[in-house]
């Protein structure tokens, strides 16, 4: 048993990062401090000051661990860090967090290529962005490429190399085909200058140098070619129409605001480039009742821009805690000062109430629709409750599937809905262990018994210990369950449930002849089932079956990738750990540049060569 007052004793006077962890050892909470004795200490004494969140916490916290560092700027990195590892229930965890899309152009490279990347590497190239259109970002890619003809092929082509075959975009001229030497390096420079400064919003130059060739080539009644240079003159202005771009000579601010109620909080971001609002995000951010607004945005700023790939200049809220500490951060993070401004006054703090009230306008949608869709869940589940007709409306349903491919990389899936909502928190995945190939019974078998041994041994552990039920991973039992198939599998589900002492409901869901849910069979029997049920157990067996595949690919993909990238020299455990972790699949690190595989962790220019090389030849 974990002594807290000998424990709360030997916390020591010094800044470091302190993990909360309930009855199965799980971290549920991840906190800095510039004193850990009197933060810890914080936590267990009179809780009158302490929000409802607080209290919840405090009230599952069975044990705490810290870790002692040299400052408070490294307990802040090791907080963010950890925070991004163990996604703690009780922090504020941002679930869209983004990557925003860059243009990149490879000014380092002889001939440079344009394409969009999510990442920012010191590696000289020239980036546009970020982007919160994504869509915008591929017109504004492939308008670029139309009117200027520029390669996107990954060859490493160098101005005195080897010549080669131009491909077919030289054909449709979409390429000069440097390749085959059919253009210089300066010409191609040209190319390139123009394309940058179109996006860099200086499109005034390359407007007149068009409309004099457009002229000149009317004097000369080559109306042919003053057609393609109005063409080239109406995408120029629609490019620059579309660019959304940072560049070092722009002034770079975001604005963050929120707005909350008596459960929930709506943040929300405005981007402002040259003055002009560029784009906005919103981030709802549940059970944030009691919390200070001040700490609120502290969590989603360290969350926030330690994920996302650019650092404003200047970043204006309505308050702030640990104010010097995050910007000291920030700014090494950038590179560059940044700042984090509370305006009085003025057009700044007239700007920041635009996006309060922007925030105020989300959440109330937030909350109108939350309101709609739990009278639509409650009337569906209510009706799934007459057609079954259970005593009871089922709030909690757990659905299961199995995946294999000939009974290989064999693997089991479940998924919870409650209240006809998919609570992915609770979603579970099981390897499958004790069965030799495509035994489809078996292996549900398996899953069931493994997830209601665990679920009986958490309850036992959590009552002997006296804390929450929701403290377990498996402690939560259904009300009713799914197996994706018919009386076969029902029959196995309830087999084991007899054995385990369980009564629970259990219907097998089947589909038609077109692999379309049809119905459910329940007591031996196939039930009909109306349209807004049919559509809520639609949604449940197509969850399921897609949870149990993506997960079954994953296994398969990373067993592929593990004995392909064997076969690559200067590529250990190590990187082969790290290119897995990025790239997710060996289809995507065949995909990857040259300079995306240089910028993932541990690697370094030789192995990054020798991937780049060991897929695609010398075409780097």
């Amino acid at each position: 048993m974990f002594d807290f007052e000998y424990q709360l004793k030997l916390l020591p006077d010094k800044p470091g990062v302190y993990l909360m962890k309930n009855s199965l050892g799980e971290i549920i909470y991840v906190g800095k401090a510039k004193i850990l004795k009197n933060r810890v200490r914080q936590y267990f004494q009179s809780s009158k000051n302490h929000s409802e969140k607080v209290k919840a916490m405090v009230k599952n916290i069975a044990e705490f661990e810290y870790i002692v560092t040299d400052s408070e700027m490294e307990a802040l990195i090791l907080e963010c860090n950890l925070i991004k590892k163990y996604k703690p229930r009780y922090n504020i965890l941002l679930k869209d967090d983004k990557h925003y899309p860059f243009i990149k152009i490879t000014v380092m490279e002889d001939f440079p290529r344009i394409f969009v990347t999510r990442m920012i590497a010191k590696d000289g190239a020239k980036y546009f962005g970020p982007y919160t259109d994504v869509s915008a970002v591929y017109e504004t890619i492939e308008l670029v490429k139309k009117t200027f003809p520029i390669r996107n092929c990954k060859r490493s082509i160098k101005e005195n190399g080897q010549l080669t075959r131009p491909c077919l975009n030289y054909h449709i001229h979409l390429c000069h085909a440097p390749c085959a030497g059919f253009i210089s390096k300066e010409d191609y420079g040209e190319i390139v200058k123009e394309i940058i400064d179109v996006l860099s919003g200086k499109d005034t130059s390359v407007v007149k140098k068009l409309k004099n060739d457009m002229e000149e080539a009317s004097k000369k009644l080559e109306f042919e070619r003053a057609a393609s240079y109005r063409d080239k003159i109406a995408a120029v202005k629609k490019i620059t129409e579309k660019q959304k771009i940072i560049t070092g000579n722009f002034e770079n601010e975001d604005f963050i605001n929120l707005d909350s109620d008596e459960k929930d909080t709506c943040i929300n971001v405005f981007f402002l480039r040259d003055g002009n609002i560029i784009g906005r995000e919103h981030f709802m951010i549940q059970n944030t009742a009691g919390e200070d607004e001040a700490v609120i945005i502290t969590q989603f700023i360290k969350e926030f821009y330690g994920g996302t790939a650019f650092i404003p200049k200047t970043i204006y809220v309505p308050e702030i805690s640990d104010s010097e500490l995050l910007e000291e951060w920030l700014s090494m993070k950038k590179g560059t000062k940044v700042e984090i401004k509370i305006p009085q006054k003025g057009s700044k703090k007239d700007m920041l109430e635009m996006v309060h009230k922007n925030a105020n306008v989300v959440l109330d949608q937030f909350k109108i629709k939350i309101l709609q869709d739990k009278v639509l869940h409650d009337e569906t589940i209510k009706g799934l409750a007459e057609i079954l007709e259970l005593e009871e409306i089922p709030h909690r349903i757990e659905a299961y599937d199995i995946s294999n491919i000939q009974g290989v990389d064999s693997v089991g899936s479940m998924i919870v809905f409650e209240d006809g909502k998919p609570k992915n928190s609770d979603y579970r995945r099981f390897k499958i262990k004790t069965v030799k190939g495509a035994n489809d019974y078996d292996s549900m078998r398996e899953i069931l018994e493994r997830r209601f041994q665990h679920g009986l041994d958490e309850v036992k552990a959590i009552s002997e210990r006296n804390i929450r039920l929701s403290a377990g991973k498996f402690s939560v039992f259904p009300d009713l369950i799914l197996m994706d198939g018919g009386l076969g599998q029902v029959n196995v589900a309830l087999e084991v449930l007899r054995n385990f002492n369980i009564d629970i409901r259990v219907c097998g869901m089947v589909k038609d002849d077109k692999h379309n849910t049809r119905g459910l069979i329940y007591n031996g029997v196939e039930v009909n089932l109306n349209r807004s049920v049919k559509h809520l157990i639609t949604r449940i067996q197509d969850e399921v079956h897609r949870f149990a595949i993506t997960y079954h690919r994953s296994l398969r993909d990373k067993r592929v990738l593990h004995s392909i990238l064997d076969d690559i020299p200067s590529v250990g455990e190590k990187r082969r750990k790290e290119l897995l972790k990025k790239f997710k699949s060996i289809d995507n690190i065949k995909k990857a540049s040259y300079e995306e595989l240089l910028a993932t962790d541990s690697i370094d220019k030789k192995s990054a060569e020798s991937i780049f090389y060991y897929f695609n030849g010398n075409n780097k």
